[in-house]
């Protein structure tokens, strides 16, 4: 790939099978840390038996706090071409999954489309993304997903810049979720699992009250009526957060209640973390095993 321009950062970066020069550092090829049932998802997504999660290195974003830090910023995994992709799938699916779920794959969503065409699974796909995303891109993903699960993380430019390098994160999320939403359609549940629809998650941080109650009110405002939200309390300190003194400590009580009284006047429907989800232990095992350099796509 020449010129890259799947993500909002537009860096037109070259890209060869493994390596990349922009934002991301990633090539074309795939990268997968793990793929495996995962129960931690929300209620309408892992079910009783478990989300197929397909969980991707690398980010477009690179928040300085991202719990999935060893993955996203330091391009540990496993290389597999878009057919290996499909039978991922087809072994989740085999294993009882409820869905197969794409996690942080926008820079890697041109195999993955190849994937999806090789073999779409019989169960819902769902794009679960940190929300910044390009319309163009989306388009192109929309007829093979089924559920969008995208993180409204920022609502102040300052504090997207601070924490992502993205001021612009947003307005770009929000028009980027907006499209989500329309693609949905609104939600389809059956039998308490989602099969069709669209949950916006929001992680409140430790120090940034005043962001996570802009954030509710910009999705209360502009998404539509009845949005399911999905409101975490899980963040504990992790990433790149030792120039941040503020995000060297998990959230308090206070600050967490703040933010669900403010969900609670706007009439929010969705989910609520407990606070005692802030423990490492909810944060994924990854196989961290080098790419193999000899790969060919």
């Amino acid at each position: 790939m020449k010129s890259c321009k799947l993500c909002p950062r537009m860096c037109g970066a070259s890209r060869n099978r493994l390596r990349g020069e922009g934002f991301c550092g990633c090539g074309t090829v795939p990268v997968i840390s793990r793929a495996a049932l995962h129960m931690w998802e929300e209620p309408l997504i892992s079910g009783s038996a478990g989300s197929g999660t397909i969980f991707f290195s690398g980010c477009c974003l690179g928040c300085a706090f991202c719990q999935n830090y060893p993955i996203s910023s330091e391009l540990r995994g496993r290389a597999v071409t878009p057919e290996g992709l499909a039978d991922i799938m087809r072994g989740l699916e085999g294993q009882g999954a409820h869905n197969i779920s794409f996690v942080t794959g926008t820079h890697y969503a041109e195999a993955i489309i190849q994937a999806l065409k090789i073999y779409r699974p019989g169960i819902p796909t769902v794009w679960n993304s940190g929300g910044y995303e390009r319309p163009e891109t989306l388009k192109a993903l929309a007829e093979y997903i089924d559920i969008w699960l995208p993180d409204y993380k920022f609502a102040l430019p300052a504090v997207a810049g601070k924490y992502a390098g993205a001021p612009d994160y947003p307005t770009v999320a929000l028009k980027a979720i907006k499209f989500m939403c329309d693609c949905a359609g609104g939600n389809i549940i059956e039998n308490g699992i989602m099969k069709r629809g669209v949950i916006v998650r929001h992680l409140v941080l430790p120090g940034n009250v005043r962001n996570s109650i802009a954030a509710l009110r910009k999705i209360s405002a502009e998404l539509p009526r009845g949005t399911l939200v999905s409101i975490m309390s899980q963040y504990t300190p992790a990433g790149n957060w030792l120039p941040f003194p503020e995000l060297g400590r998990r959230l308090t009580g206070s600050e967490y209640e703040r933010v669900l009284d403010t969900a609670d006047i706007l009439g929010m429907n969705g989910f609520r973390q407990e606070l005692s989800s802030a423990a490492e232990e909810y944060v994924p095992e990854f196989d961290l095993s080098e790419p193999d350099e000899d790969f060919q796509f």
